[in-house]
This record gives C-alpha cells, structure tokens and sequence, in this order.
C-alpha cells in the first residue's frame, strides 16, 4: 500500500486532504511540531530526520509552507525531496497572495473574505495569520512568507522538482495548489495526477 506523509497536519486526518488519497489506497503517516495533536511523528517541515530517506510515495501538505521564514522554504522542500521515493510526488496548498492582493487593491484589508470555522477572516488574516488564534498564543500561527502561482511554482523547480503543475483555487478558498514530481513525468501522466488530487 503506498504510503503519504500529511505534513503539519494538526488535527486533520486524510479526511482532508485530496480526493484521491482520501481512500483506502492509500495509507497515511501524520506529521505535526505539536504533540498536542498527536502526530505519529513530531517533527517540523525543515527537519523530517525521523522520516527515512525514499521511504514514502507522496508529501501532502496544507497551509504550511507559509508558516516558514522565506530561507526556510528551500530546506523545507529539500526534506520533502529526500523522503520521496524515486517516482513520489508532493502536493502543496497554500495562500494566493494575487487574490488577496486584489483585495487589498480594494482597500478590503480588514473586512470578512470569507467564512470559516474559525469565524470571519480577512486579506490581513490570510497575509500574517488568523489574528485571535495569534492573540491567543498560538504563534504557530504566524505567516510568514507567501506565493503566488508562478512563485511557487519556480520554488519546486529551484529545490530540485523535475516536473510541476499549478492551480489557482478561486475565491472564497484564495488558495494555490501545486503537485510536484521528484521525477520528470509525461504531459498525460501529470494532467491525470492534477484531475485526482486538485480540487475541481
């Protein structure tokens, strides 16, 4: 059974991550710095040393990369790149920071762009992280870097990704979706991976 390791996973399971790993194919390995959450393995994005080298088929996280200082994000995708087997893949979710400026453009910094769980969030929100999670001590929180489509998407290319494929989630999720293969992979092949784990 191929094996996915859910980085920054908090409280989340694969219930919430991709269509296509949110199956019985697949087998999930749980990822958090919080042993709060009870992570199967406690360890932060820039240091998966408990996490083998080639030893798992894909790397799924959400609303994490945005969380490391800008120089923390090559290492970060460097430890993405050596825990995956040869012909592994990462996808990645995150803030598109071209939506949210748009926004911003609008002088909407502070008022509700959408409705979440966790109450009203805003472009200032999405740029810096959720301000009363942040007022509550949760500095975990804390933003701290941000994309845009191409941005990251030359990010992956930078770390050593042979191939990748973008999407640009529209609003009200302002998000960027990114699935990048250790490998080169054909057109076809890359597409099908995008259908299976993009959000429609």
């Amino acid at each position: 059974m191929p094996v996915f390791l859910h980085v920054g996973c908090g409280q989340n399971t694969k219930v919430r991550t991709t269509r296509a790993l949110n199956t019985p194919d697949w087998k999930e390995l749980r990822l958090d710095i919080d042993p709060a959450v009870t992570p199967d393995i406690v360890g932060s994005m820039t240091d998966m040393r408990a996490v083998a080298d080639g030893s798992v088929d894909a790397v799924y996280s959400s609303h994490n990369i945005e969380h490391l200082y800008p120089h923390e994000v090559p290492v970060a995708l460097a430890e993405f790149r050596r825990v995956l087997k040869p012909e592994g893949f990462a996808i990645v979710t995150c803030p598109d920071l071209q939506a949210v400026a748009e926004l911003i453009a609008q002088d909407k910094l502070t008022q509700p762009a959408y409705q979440s769980p966790a109450g009203p969030i805003s472009p200032l929100d999405i740029l810096y992280g959720h301000r009363p999670a942040l007022a509550r001590g949760n500095l975990f929180m804390a933003h701290r870097t941000g994309f845009t489509l191409s941005s990251l998407m030359h990010t992956f290319k930078a770390a050593g990704f042979a191939t990748c494929a973008g999407k640009r989630q529209p609003p009200p999720a302002y998000a960027l979706w990114v699935l990048a293969a250790k490998q080169s992979l054909p057109e076809a092949t890359l597409r099908q991976l995008s259908a299976m784990h993009f959000p429609n």
